[in-house]
């Protein structure tokens, strides 16, 4: 059975974790650096970037998750984690994990007022429409060659994949809908 990781410094870990377990894997709540050293993959959850971040650099975290990157560790970013990512956040010099070649504006849609909800199609998760929950999103304004783009709002990137980090600017674990993560636990 496969152990995922799920940050638990700050953000909506706990809905992440419940979809998890309908998915029929095991959580493991991530806090600190020795949390890290037995799952098979890590969501790092939507919430407060610049929060989540000062929290990743004083504990350390981020340092180990960069290192398990790079020995394979898959990762799924939603939202804030989508930001924590990033290569690049357009406008804000953030701590950030730096490993998605990725740029993203952070609050892209606007305030907690424009936030929205939208019957979206996308192809890796088969004919039915996929129900995304956009809540002060992020926009991915720009991806190179090496990120494949597996979904758009309008022109805006919404989901990507490049090597073992999958992206999201929407909130999945606020649907019953068990695609998303299914399809990040299938690709570990």
């Amino acid at each position: 059975m496969k152990n995922i990781g799920i940050l638990a410094i700050q953000g909506d870990f706990k809905e992440h974790a419940a979809i998890v377990r309908r998915c029929g894997a095991n959580t493991l709540e991530i806090k600190t650096t020795y949390d890290l050293d037995s799952i098979n993959g890590l969501i790092i959850p939507g919430g407060e970037s610049t929060t989540i971040g000062k929290l990743l650099e004083k504990s350390g975290v981020g340092e180990k998750i960069v290192e398990l990157y790079g020995e394979g560790l898959p990762i799924y970013g939603t939202c804030a984690g989508a930001i924590m990512l990033a290569k690049k956040i357009i406008g804000h010099n953030q701590y950030k994990l730096k490993l998605m070649d990725i740029s993203v504006k952070r609050n892209a849609y606007g305030r907690q007022a424009e936030s929205f909800e939208k019957e979206i199609y996308i192809n890796v998760l088969g004919n039915d429409p996929y129900r995304c929950i956009f809540i002060r999103a992020p926009v991915v304004e720009s991806a190179s060659k090496d990120v494949e783009v597996l979904a758009r709002e309008n022109s805006n990137i919404i989901m990507a994949r490049q090597d073992n980090l999958l992206i999201t600017t929407f909130h999945p674990e606020l649907t019953d809908d068990l695609r998303i993560h299914e399809y990040f636990l299938d690709n570990i």
